[in-house]
């Protein structure tokens, strides 16, 4: 990573690379629907650094358009992305799809309905994680995603402990966009919050056996402006050359019973 572009985090890294350690990231991009010039950037640059990306599909409207304009890309993985991204929210409430002011049936029927849809088309690419639109999720739909074939949940922050009858999370925790400005953050905003991420996961003690929480990258191809293009193409070059650095498939992140979940429930 060079120092120029980003000095804190080069500095967090290369003491882990010093000390023979490493820390896993993982890249998640939400929003997909169907084939767009954003969509072939966002996968084309996946490809030029050869590193998995976690195409988060609206399935409301999503078809074999984009499955097969998909096809062939051997890193991408699909996770499930809500039903149609509609806000259900009340007006005095943050936007959300799959809050608690929503019937559970209602919710079980659009989750079981995308899941079937999305694992219909990109087949063995489909791997069971939902995304609820907005990182935001009741305790109703938390607690029904198990239930419905889905054992892991990507939201956005730290990750809650694993407990029984709840999923397990896998989260993302920088996302380079700055929503209220509607733009890219700037590569000094970007490395201070990376560097605080790094830092974190440096100073957690491995007496279990397991490493610490990945870090998990949030992108929104339809969403980024001049700025945001240019601060993931520098940021991805430089932590997919970094030897304190690794970037596993989706499937080595996630929790070993959830291959028996890729069958659907009756």
């Amino acid at each position: 990573m060079s120092a120029t572009d980003f000095p804190l985090s080069s500095r967090a890294l290369d003491r882990l690379a010093a000390e023979g350690r490493s820390i896993a990231f993982w890249w998640r991009d939400d929003d997909a629907r169907v084939p767009t010039p954003a969509l072939d950037r966002l996968t084309g640059l996946a490809r030029h650094h050869d590193l998995p990306l976690a195409l988060a599909v609206i399935p409301d409207g999503a078809g074999p358009a984009l499955a097969e304009h998909l096809a062939g890309d051997g890193r991408l993985s699909i996770l499930l992305h809500g039903h149609s991204h509609a806000n259900h929210a009340p007006a005095n409430e943050k936007r959300a799809e799959f809050g608690d002011h929503r019937p559970g049936d209602a919710m079980a029927a659009e989750i079981a309905a995308g899941r079937a849809k999305l694992e219909n088309l990109f087949g063995g690419c489909f791997m069971p994680v939902f995304v609820p639109p907005w990182n935001r999720i009741g305790e109703t739909a938390r607690f029904l995603l198990p239930t419905l074939g889905l054992p892991v949940l990507s939201v956005y922050g730290r990750a809650r402990p694993p407990l029984a009858g709840q999923p397990f999370e896998l989260n993302t925790h920088l996302d380079i966009m700055d929503w209220r400005a509607m733009g890219g953050l700037s590569l000094e905003e970007a490395d201070e919050r990376l560097s605080k991420l790094i830092e974190a996961r440096a100073d957690v003690t491995l007496d279990n056996g397991a490493g610490p929480e990945p870090v998990g990258v949030l992108t929104h191809h339809l969403q980024h402006d001049k700025a945001a293009w240019s601060l993931i193409e520098v940021l991805f070059d430089r932590l997919a050359s970094h030897s304190a650095v690794s970037w596993p498939d989706l499937k080595d992140l996630l929790p070993t019973h959830c291959g028996q979940s890729l069958i659907l429930p009756s």
